[in-house]
């Protein structure tokens, strides 16, 4: 078994213990997860990322990935996939010789 699909896994029996699954809308998963994004960047605001406390970024960020991995299990998607995907993907629209060491968007490469 996958390091993803044990972890979803893990989620999934998580959630259902609690019968929170009927709260688990695509919808709602996005929502939650767009709201732990901000409570990630919250812990970066007024300071340097150095200064940041790590304990609590990584406790964010564990809850940014719980919420992505429960949506992508509601839509039936493969993370490694999508993942895959999107980095080919990206890589056509940044190529190397183009956006080695820039930070420009592709539209402007």
């Amino acid at each position: 078994m996958s390091d993803i699909k044990e972890i979803t896994e893990a989620l999934i029996i998580f959630r259902n213990e609690r019968d929170w699954e009927q709260f688990h809308n695509p919808k709602d998963l996005a929502v939650a997860l767009n709201i732990e994004a901000g409570e990630l960047l919250e812990n970066f605001l007024w300071k340097s990322h150095e200064d940041a406390d790590r304990e609590k970024v990584k406790e964010e960020l564990a809850d940014v990935l719980a919420y992505s991995l429960l949506l992508a299990e509601k839509y039936g998607f493969d993370v490694k996939e999508i993942l895959l995907n999107k980095i080919k993907k990206n890589g056509e629209k940044y190529p190397i010789e183009k956006a080695k060491g820039t930070a420009k968007k592709y539209n402007e490469l």
